[in-house]
């Protein structure tokens, strides 16, 4: 192990640099909280394309996302670059995710129902398969080339999910009160997304130069890994397994209640400029509940705060049908919701990175990008499974897909949107807390740092 990677190892990042790296993922969250946030709305409400439809057009694309991470992932591990391996796609890819951001929304009014499905098709897949993979996920993998410092990458990663969340905050709050200040059409909706489009291209520019790769392993250079033999290793890498999973479920809440509240706000709440208040109210306690896991953290550990959350969420949600239909109530559970969701958020990337150190522990294959690419599968497919299943349930349900204004919606349909706000998020983060009750990485991190020490002081991984 020579000085640079000795170095490496209790770096400590300057508060510039680790909020310049958040700022890259409110970034991502600014374009693609939109994909699973306010987008179908857009499509069934103002475009006229059918739920159903659109459910079909996410499930094929995620499962296209998912195959694209583990691509991702064997092209982050080969490629280099004078910017270092993850840290160079953030500026690459900078300019293709804005633009695929706004494209999203240029469908052709006058078109047929089968060419705007396979726009939206085309699209959806430009923005989710290829610029988010090729940018998110090298982002993701640069925690773990910053410092390999345990302390100092979970702070920063708490830094960047505390911040994460203005993302989506900002297009959910945001978009329909300025698509209708912009005059509640499809332009408006152009106009809106491309100044959300410009907003993200200049953080991801501030984050790609204020952020620097310092983990550059002299063994790992000399070990060649083929494909196989990454996907191999990874197999063996149980807690990659359960963050993939923990990721997952995580995508899926954001997902379905991203896309749920939405349609629950329009018609049973009868008021759709409630969807903001509510989704910020559940987000902003959940950024504050981020922002004190550092001073928990070395009490309690990440897995014990993320089990303890899971339980506050599941509790929460089963207070929920005690008054559905009053708003400030609604609030309250959500803000309830949100800082039981904090701890969770506020770790994941952090375990993800840990898992890093288990695989080469485990393994002697240390490999970064494979294992946050991969791990974003999960991600990935739970997105694509739980949109199509929100908007197939919506379709079977009899939802009416229509830009002739507010349709009256059949009872099935708005029985359908007020039983997924209320129960899915038990049934989530039910499943994220029995995943957690077997993560035990983190009483096994220190004696793994020291023999992975150990082996890189005689030149071995």
């Amino acid at each position: 192990m020579n000085d640079k990677e000795k170095n490496s190892m209790n770096f400590k990042l300057s508060f510039k640099e680790k909020l310049s790296y958040a700022g890259g993922d409110v970034a991502c969250n600014i374009v693609f909280g939109l994909t699973t946030t306010l987008l179908t709305l857009f499509y069934t409400d103002y475009i006229g394309v059918s739920a159903a439809a659109i459910g079909v057009v996410m499930l094929i694309s995620r499962i296209f996302d998912g195959f694209s991470d583990i691509i991702m992932g064997v092209i982050t591990e080969k490629v280099k670059s004078k910017h270092g391996k993850a840290r160079a796609w953030v500026l690459w890819m900078a300019v293709p995710f804005a633009i695929a951001g706004v494209l999203l929304f240029v469908i052709p009014p006058g078109a047929s129902e089968m060419f705007k499905i396979v726009y939206i098709f085309i699209t959806y897949n430009l923005v989710t398969t290829v610029a988010y993979t090729a940018l998110n996920l090298p982002y993701s993998a640069l925690a773990s080339l910053l410092t390999r410092d345990q302390n100092e990458r979970a702070v920063t990663n708490v830094i960047r999910m505390a911040l994460s969340p203005l993302g989506r905050i900002l297009v959910t709050a945001l978009t329909l009160p300025l698509v209708s200040l912009f005059g509640d059409d499809q332009k408006a909706w152009i106009i809106t997304t491309s100044i959300f489009s410009i907003i993200a291209l200049v953080l991801l520019l501030i984050c790609f130069f204020n952020t620097k790769e310092r983990v550059n392993i002299t063994a790992a250079k000399e070990v060649k890994v083929s494909a196989k033999e990454g996907i191999k290793a990874l197999i063996k890498n149980k807690y990659w397994f359960m963050c993939l999973a923990l990721w997952g479920m995580l995508s899926v809440h954001s997902t379905v209640m991203g896309i749920d509240l939405a349609y629950y706000c329009k018609y049973i709440l009868n008021n759709q400029n409630l969807t903001g208040i509510i989704y910020a109210a559940e987000n902003v306690v959940m950024i504050l509940g981020i922002i004190i896991l550092p001073a928990l953290l070395p009490k309690f550990g990440k897995r014990n705060l993320a089990l303890g959350g899971c339980l506050i969420v599941v509790a929460a949600s089963l207070l929920l049908p005690l008054n559905p239909l009053d708003y400030r109530f609604i609030v309250l559970i959500s803000g309830i919701r949100g800082l039981g969701e904090a701890p969770l958020m506020g770790v994941i990337f952090s375990l993800i990175a840990d898992s890093v150190e288990y695989g080469q522990y485990k393994t002697h294959i240390r490999q970064e990008g494979m294992i946050f690419s991969a791990a974003s599968l999960g991600s990935k497919v739970g997105a694509g499974i739980s949109s199509a299943a929100v908007t197939g349930v919506l379709g079977m349900m009899g939802y009416i897909s229509t830009t002739a204004g507010n349709a009256v919606q059949p009872d099935s349909a708005v029985s359908a949107i007020s039983a997924i706000y209320i129960y899915a998020p038990v049934i989530i983060w039910a499943v994220a807390a029995i995943i957690l009750v077997f993560y035990k990485l983190d009483k096994r991190y220190p004696e793994i740092m020291k023999e992975l020490t150990i082996r890189e002081d005689r030149g071995e991984l």
